[in-house]
């Protein structure tokens, strides 16, 4: 006798907590502006540059303001890339938290994960984000650990969710639907997370991604055995 599946009641919404408080200061509409230019302007230049060779002094130079204003908003250069790395997770996850995963049938429900994190992994925010995690993440071990505890674990356990309730419904046969999750992610984008870190690919095609994410799904529920 096969259970009946209950879709998993929704989460609330929640962005990631910050790795590290910002200075609290109060800022009128232009400061906001401002604070924004600072962020791409840092995006921008740590992405060509690199965080180590980026000085602050061109990112004022590209955002316009002060060097004082930047320090007082975000109070250094390793502030100022956790802002950047913040404020793309809390994109991120409302991504995710927006997916509605329940009743899909597992091929649509699949594809519809992957989409997702593919089309948030291709930004310049991510390409940056995936450099200095993997890149440099031993000389940024709280914030590379943070990123896995707040990016890639929730995640997965979105992925998690949704393939327990499809096996107690018999749609789907998995032994450890945890490490089932782990392993779609990493053939969806494991590759492309690597090129992208290490410089391989600076530019990144969403159009051959989504492709290799179809080829993935098929791969991930049909195996490669003939049918």
């Amino acid at each position: 006798m096969s259970k009946t599946a209950v879709p998993p009641s929704p989460s609330p919404r929640r962005t990631p907590a910050p790795f590290r408080t910002q200075p609290d200061v109060e800022l009128c509409k232009r400061g906001e502006l401002r604070t924004e230019r600072f962020l791409d302007a840092a995006t921008d230049a740590f992405i060509e540059k690199g965080y180590r060779r980026a000085s602050l002094g061109e990112i004022v130079g590209r955002a316009g303001g002060s060097l004082s204003t930047l320090y007082r908003v975000f109070g250094d250069k390793e502030g100022l890339a956790h802002a950047i790395i913040e404020r793309h997770m809390a994109v991120v996850t409302a991504r995710l938290q927006d997916l509605s995963l329940s009743g899909l049938p597992p091929e649509a429900a699949l594809l519809q994960v992957g989409e997702s994190i593919l089309e948030a992994s291709v930004s310049r925010e991510s390409l940056l984000l995936h450099r200095i995690v993997i890149g440099e993440g031993k000389d940024f071990p709280e914030l590379r650990d943070w990123f896995f505890s707040h990016a890639v674990m929730p995640a997965q356990g979105i992925l998690t969710d949704y393939l327990e309730n499809e096996i107690a419904a018999g749609r789907l046969s998995l032994r450890a639907p945890a490490i089932a999750s782990s392993q779609f992610f990493m053939m969806i984008f494991g590759e492309l997370m690597i090129r992208v870190a290490s410089g391989n690919l600076a530019n990144p095609d969403i159009a051959v991604a989504r492709e290799e994410a179809r080829a993935a799904v098929d791969l991930f529920l049909h195996g490669a055995l003939p049918r």
